[in-house]
């Protein structure tokens, strides 16, 4: 007999020493946890997050010594009626003291009231870099209160791009507590529909939540090599519940299963191990699916998908080990627990009912029966029908979200709406930042003055009002003319120029594309050996949608790669390897189809509360093509497992198909009401991309279980038959030697050493 497993050896010493496997694994959470605690976590810089050539642009004002810096607006206006001039100097006096008494403050402007009067604007510039400002902006808040204190008669208040950036933080944290405490509930619940026992309920909710903890220790070690950018420790919650549930999930149904099937002629010890052989292999190689198929994220160079793609990867990792580990000791222990109480039923002369695997109902009959009776028309119609979910992602638009989009409960943002109504000039700003010799630094200033006079021409940009010709720092010229910074050494020159439209409108992205191939040729461009760069909020959004664009065909080829080695690897198939990552981009296609339908225009608005960009956020296909690739390999391996293992017992293929796929019904239905519950609780949170991401990936899940894995999978294996297997013989050998009236044998490889009757006693004995 050949040398068990890796997975089956370390399921029998985890069933041997089960309060040392239980203890060894609170010990390795407890190191994690503590070991990331102590070491703390690394934030990305400002630095980290340039693409393109908005980030070239700002790496060039950085080296000049003006790098991009965050802007506070503290505005000044009456509850209602005119503002009263005299209290209005003297709240202007006072904030300016303050805010200039600050280390956070870098300047302050000179007051710029609105068109209409009402409003007086105090412009505050922040030090240091834009990624810190989150940190530094409470102590300007805390002046700007202690200002509206002093005025009860004025309404004081403060808005700009680090609070705005603070308060949605604030807000994701507040939405994920909101999310968790929606997904445990249902969690429970479809646990114990499934299980019917709050013990067997407990064990996949305590290694979920013990691997999210690990792995959260273990994320912040990890971001010393790869800095948080603080998504990572969503993205492991998001996963992590998802993961860990399905893969004890996975584990406890084989157990039963062989627990029903061995009708108490095998110890508990040995049920574990038989389970091990099958569904624990299965988990590793699910596992490693989504691992192999979330480095693919790694190819975008994008440190936001990098800080992803490592919190996903650690989490499935722990879960995975966890399922393998200490989860056969657990189960042996109830094992052991439910052979005492049958113990003592026998003891007091009471009967003892065996444990009896539920055969699928017959609602699963239903759903499989077009599939078995006509396969052919099944899968066109099906196919037909996914094809038609994903028609609307052809007219699919990427954009970057940016402060337009957030979610008006913010505070912060309630300001914001308030400044561009007083001064709509300031909604967005694009920088052209030039780099030059000193000897040229008046020729830049004079083609940066003549390209300043043209965009004030252009009806794309905002014409600034004489009052708001004040510069926005201390370091600004304040002639009256262009907004000009230069650095010290007079190498390195900013212009400052605004547009009154939405960040994500058609109208600011036609403003950055004549100032790129136009104003900044005719202008600066003119000038020999002269470097020059634009960025800014839009800028940014638009180079970071072309770089994901150039990336995604990458990422989306290696993904099919891995797909289809993968399958061959755990299933010796061509066939099926081909047909899982069809499939897959079948199930991804029609997901984003749907979610262009409902967020791409603003019919569904109300609904799930969201302000629509007239596109779809950047990250989120190249995410689901990811995520949803790892994560159907959960149904695909797990499926696919039990029928090859019914083919290899000598099973026709056909009854293979129909009987691994009605076995395996209610788990991985249990499985996709998990993960749904847990992706569709993040549609309710306030960030739209959050939004868009949990709604994408629910509804791949939901297709993926109950189209692709219920109709399209099995109608095409039945069509295939045996070609499913090719170039594999075994499936063929298996069928002959059942035809000659021989048992097949399951795989050495999967062939548990107490699997049998003989071995009742082995386990305990070791």
């Amino acid at each position: 007999m050949r040398k068990r497993s890796v997975t089956v050896r370390v399921a029998r010493w985890s069933a041997l020493h089960p309060w040392r496997a239980v203890i060894g694994w609170l010990v390795f959470v407890v190191l994690c946890l503590g070991g990331g605690i102590a070491a703390g976590m690394n934030s990305a810089t400002g630095e980290d997050f340039r693409v393109g050539e908005a980030g070239r642009a700002e790496a060039l004002a950085t080296e000049g010594g003006i790098p991009p810096r965050s802007t506070e607006h503290v505005l000044i206006r009456a509850e209602s009626g005119p503002l009263d001039r005299a209290a209005a100097d003297a709240a202007v006096k006072d904030v300016t003291a303050r805010m200039k008494a600050l280390p956070e403050v870098a300047g302050v402007a000179p007051p710029v009231r609105s068109a209409d009067g009402r409003v007086l604007r105090v412009q505050v510039e922040l030090n240091g870099s834009e990624q810190d400002d989150q940190k530094k902006v409470p102590a300007l808040q805390a002046q700007t209160e202690q200002v509206a204190k002093a005025h009860p008669d004025l309404v004081v208040e403060e808005t700009g791009d680090a609070s705005v950036s603070k308060g949605v933080d604030d807000q994701r944290n507040e939405d994920l507590k909101f999310s968790e405490a929606i997904t445990l509930p249902v969690t429970l619940i479809t646990l114990a529909v499934v299980f019917g026992s709050v013990i067997m309920v407990g064990v996949p909710l305590l290694l979920a939540v013990t691997s999210i903890m690990a792995t959260m220790g273990l994320a912040m070690l990890a971001s010393h090599l790869l800095p948080d950018t603080g998504v990572g420790m969503s993205m492991i919650l998001l996963i992590g519940m998802a993961v860990g549930v399905d893969y004890t999930l996975f584990y406890l149904k084989r157990e039963r299963e062989e627990r029903a099937r061995a009708g108490g002629r095998l110890t508990s010890e040995a049920l574990v191990e038989a389970a091990a052989a099958t569904a624990g292999r299965a988990i590793v190689v699910s596992g490693l699916a989504v691992i192999v198929s979330t480095t693919a994220l790694f190819l975008a160079r994008d440190v936001i998908f990098d800080s992803l793609a490592s919190g996903t990867i650690l989490v499935v990792a722990v879960a995975v080990v966890s399922s393998v580990t200490v989860l056969p000791a657990l189960l042996v222990k109830l094992g052991h627990r439910a052979e005492r109480r049958a113990a003592r039923r026998v003891a007091k002369g009471r009967p003892v009912r065996p444990y009896a695997e539920k055969k699928p109902g017959r609602a699963w009959n239903v759903l499989l029966a077009p599939a078995r009776k006509r396969p052919a028309l099944t899968l066109c119609l099906a196919v037909a029908a996914m094809l038609g979910l994903a028609l609307p992602a052809l007219d699919m638009h990427l954009k970057n979200p940016a402060r337009d989009s957030f979610s008006r409960e913010i505070d912060a943002m309630k300001g914001y709406d308030r400044l561009l109504a007083a001064f709509p000039e300031l909604r967005v700003r694009h920088l052209v930042v030039v780099r030059a010799e000193a000897a040229q630094a008046g020729d830049v200033r004079e083609a940066l003055t003549a390209l300043d006079r043209a965009a004030q021409a252009d009806p794309l940009f905002a014409h600034r009002s004489e009052g708001a010709r004040g510069g926005t720092s201390a370091t600004s010229d304040t002639s009256g003319g262009p907004l000009l910074r230069s650095s010290k050494d007079r190498r390195t020159t900013v212009l400052e120029l605004n547009t009154p439209d939405p960040t994500y409108s058609q109208r600011a992205e036609d403003s950055l594309a004549h100032l790129r191939d136009d104003y900044l040729p005719a202008t600066v461009g003119k000038l020999p050996g002269v470097e020059t760069a634009v960025t800014g909020e839009v800028p940014r959004g638009m180079d970071y949608v072309e770089h994901q664009n150039q990336k995604l065909p990458l990422v989306l080829g290696f993904l099919l790669l891995m797909t289809f080695a993968m399958t061959v690897y755990a299933f010796r198939s061509v066939v099926l390897g081909v047909l899982s990552a069809l499939l897959n981009l079948l199930s991804a296609a029609s997901a984003l189809g749907l979610l262009v339908l409902v967020f791409q225009g603003d019919w569904a608005e109300g609904m799930l509360s969201f302000v629509s960009l007239d596109g779809i956020s950047s990250r989120v296909p190249l995410f689901l093509f990811v995520i949803l690739f790892g994560l159907s390999m959960d149904y695909q391996v797990f499926v696919v497992s039990r029928i090859r293992e019914a083919a290899l017992n000598g099973v026709p293929t056909r009854q293979a198909v129909l009987d691994g796929i009605a076995s395996s019904a209610k788990v991985v239905t249990s499985a996709a009401v998990v993960m749904v519950t847990v992706f569709a609780s993040f549609v309710m949170l306030h960030i739209l991309e959050m939004k868009q991401m949990g709604f994408v990936l629910a509804a791949a899940v939901l297709l993926d279980a109950f189209v692709i894995r219920v109709m399209i999978l099995p109608a095409a294996l039945l069509l295939l038959g045996r070609a499913t297997w090719w170039p594999s013989g075994a499936i063929r050998r298996a069928e002959a030697r059942a035809a000659a009236g021989h048992t097949a044998p399951p795989p050495p490889a999967e062939r548990p050493f107490s699997g049998h009757p003989a071995a009742r006693g082995a386990a305990r004995n070791g």
